[in-house]
């Protein structure tokens, strides 16, 4: 059976649920989470290539997890429920920000997400799900940046909506911290 998801208003506030195929092919507005994994130096960032079959942005390099909250379901938990099912790890996540996007994407698909972005960090075993991830890899950030900027088509949309915004945050909080 096709998981009910969270929808939401513009303030991130519950109004109901739908299945997650009708969602995105209306384009209606739900609650979604993106999970950023770091090397504990922060110099790289896991990245993940979803598997080709999946509904929209197959074969496309993105964030170490992603996906969204069943309806009712916190949405740490989710976050860190889904890392373990796509990558085969958990480990504690930190919030760092919430945004709203909207884009069309392949398979007449709609996202109008609010996502909430967590990051965390990681440096043990990895054993993603051959269902969910084709290849992951470490990249080292400032690699990641040229080449994003380089080869867009190549990342899904949110990554590169996530990304300068989550590498800002960490630059500005967590980098700080440990001046």
């Amino acid at each position: 059976m096709e998981p009910y998801i969270t929808l939401v208003d513009t303030n991130d506030r519950v109004i109901g649920k739908a299945p997650k195929i009708e969602v995105h092919r209306k384009g209606l507005l739900h609650r979604a989470f993106s999970v950023f994994i770091f090397s504990p130096d922060y110099k790289k960032i896991l990245l993940q290539q979803r598997h080709p079959q999946k509904y929209h942005s197959g074969a496309l390099w993105s964030n170490t997890a992603c996906g969204h909250p069943v309806f009712g379901q916190e949405i740490t938990l989710a976050a860190r429920q889904r890392l373990k099912e796509e990558m085969g790890f958990d480990t504690e996540l930190k919030k760092a920000f919430v945004f709203h996007y909207q884009a069309r994407l392949d398979n007449d698909m709609i996202e109008n997400e609010i996502d909430h972005v967590f990051f965390g960090m990681y440096d043990g075993e990895i054993s993603p799900d051959p269902d969910e991830v084709v290849d992951y890899k470490w990249v080292n950030i400032e690699d990641l940046i040229d080449d994003v900027e380089k080869n867009p088509h190549n990342y899904t949309y949110w990554f590169r909506q996530i990304l300068p915004r989550l590498l800002d945050f960490i630059e500005n909080t967590v980098n700080q911290r440990n001046s």
